[in-house]
């Protein structure tokens, strides 16, 4: 199955995490391979440690792009998505996974770091791969209508009410 969580609200990688425990509490196998995310400390990068070798993380973007102090050329971000993507596709083929989670693959894709072309060979690839996951999971905001015409499910996160609406950050535990 293919499943999609975009939207603007705030949830999309809580989601895919949340799959991830249920999946694992079933004795399944999870890769989280998060694009943009990278240098920045989330609480799911030591509940990984807590979840191996039943969920693996690995973070192959460079950080946000061209925001929040990024002062790395746009051909690194583009580079490490590309590696990422390769990554993917190389675990997906190794059979080791029950399911593979694409994290902020769509903001990699509407920020030009990756072409959709790119990802959705790697969604129909699943059609003839010998050892396919069970599920891929795609999270990010603006996910382009071409994965959500490949999905089998999908859910679009929206912002209803935030605190940052009035200038209150991010919580570590709760937001990242």
């Amino acid at each position: 199955m293919i499943i999609v969580f975009t939207g603007n609200g705030k949830g999309k990688t809580t989601a895919a995490l949340g799959q991830a425990i249920r999946a694992i509490g079933e004795g399944k196998k999870v890769l989280m391979v998060q694009f943009i995310k990278g240098p920045w400390k989330s609480g799911e990068d030591e509940s990984a440690k807590l979840l191996a070798p039943n969920f693996k993380l690995v973070k192959t973007g460079k950080g946000f792009v061209g925001i929040m102090g990024d002062m790395l050329p746009r051909e690194e971000h583009q580079e490490a998505a590309e590696e990422g993507l390769a990554l993917a596709r190389r675990e997906i083929e190794s059979g080791n996974w029950d399911i593979v989670i694409l994290d902020e693959i769509n903001n990699a894709v509407s920020l030009s770091l990756i072409s959709k072309e790119k990802v959705l060979e790697l969604i129909n690839s699943l059609n003839s791969a010998t050892h396919q996951p069970e599920h891929l999971i795609l999270t990010g905001r603006d996910a382009p209508q071409e994965f959500i015409d490949a999905a089998d499910l999908v859910t679009e996160m929206r912002d209803i009410k935030h605190p940052y609406e009035k200038g209150i950050k991010g919580k570590r535990g709760l937001e990242y």
